[in-house]
């Protein structure tokens, strides 16, 4: 599929974008690692288009909450993704800004803007979130794989775990700012997840009550990050899905501390996937952009 580079997200209802969102989405799933492929009929196609959508036209703060605890440290799942969306809003014109709490935030912090937020102290999450809120005046708030609270408030692992002592909450964030919310998932116990809280009865986790105004699933959630750059990169005309380094990405943030969040090892892996599998996407949505490969 070609896509004309001239056409504007202000044409929401054109069916060649919402064919490519389709595309997309179906892209993102196609592996069905965790049933996010069974989870993707209870959304409203378009959710891909209409999250950059969101985003296009930003030129403030951005705030990219990222980090699941794994292992007394952050996988490498969702800080990859967050990366490449502040690379691409930077690119666009948007002041995008990494909410997490340590040790992610305290690594990332010498080369990307970054809030911390506190983990443990859940008393005064609702405070931590609403003063952040006042001071950037955010124009969207997107989390990508961040730990979401279930209906017992607790936040919860792919095996049923409580982490609640090592997770911060990134939650108040989405439920109390009055901007539009983007959630990025792929298992069902992350933010965003309250959306389709149905479609996750049969899914063998503690699911994610928190919810949000678009939800994109993907079989890896850097992957759903991805999806939304696709369109950025055709309605700012410039392939800035091409600019996106996996390898680089991955190699920085093992450096960092980061580990796999299925094998909880440090190496070059997203959710036990090697690298290839990141790169295969990219060129996947490239081609369905209608980018010369």
């Amino acid at each position: 599929m070609n896509v004309d580079t001239s056409v504007m997200p202000e044409q929401i209802d054109n069916l060649d974008n919402l064919a490519l969102s389709q595309k997309i989405e179906n892209i993102l799933v196609a592996r069905n690692l965790r049933g996010m492929k069974t989870v993707q009929p209870y959304l409203k196609s378009g959710y891909c288009m209409r999250a950059a959508q969101i985003l296009h036209n930003c030129d403030g703060h951005v705030l990219i909450g990222t980090g699941f605890p794994v292992a007394g440290t952050f996988e490498t799942d969702g800080p990859v993704g967050t990366i490449a969306l502040y690379n691409a809003l930077k690119a666009i014109g948007a002041i995008p800004i990494i909410v997490c709490g340590r040790p992610l935030s305290k690594a990332l912090a010498t080369r990307y803007r970054v809030h911390e937020i506190q983990i443990g102290d859940h008393d005064k999450r609702e405070h931590e979130a609403l003063e952040a809120i006042d001071n950037f005046q955010p124009q969207a708030i997107v989390s990508i794989e961040r730990p979401g609270q279930a209906d017992d408030g607790d936040y919860y692992n792919m095996r049923g775990e409580s982490i609640n002592p090592g997770s911060a909450c990134f939650d108040s964030f989405m439920n109390l700012s009055k901007c539009p919310t983007i959630a990025v998932g792929d298992g069902g116990n992350e933010i965003g997840m309250g959306k389709v809280s149905e479609a996750l009865k049969n899914l063998n986790i503690v699911p994610a009550a928190t919810t949000c105004d678009e939800l994109i699933v993907a079989d890896v959630s850097n992957w759903g990050a991805y999806g939304i750059i696709s369109f950025l990169s055709i309605w700012h005309g410039r392939d800035l899905l091409k600019e996106i380094n996996p390898l680089g990405l991955l190699k920085y943030i093992s450096e960092l501390g980061s580990v796999d969040g299925v094998t909880r090892i440090n190496q070059l892996t997203e959710d036990g996937l090697p690298v290839s599998e990141g790169e295969s996407i990219l060129r996947e949505l490239r081609e369905a952009c209608g980018f010369s490969l």
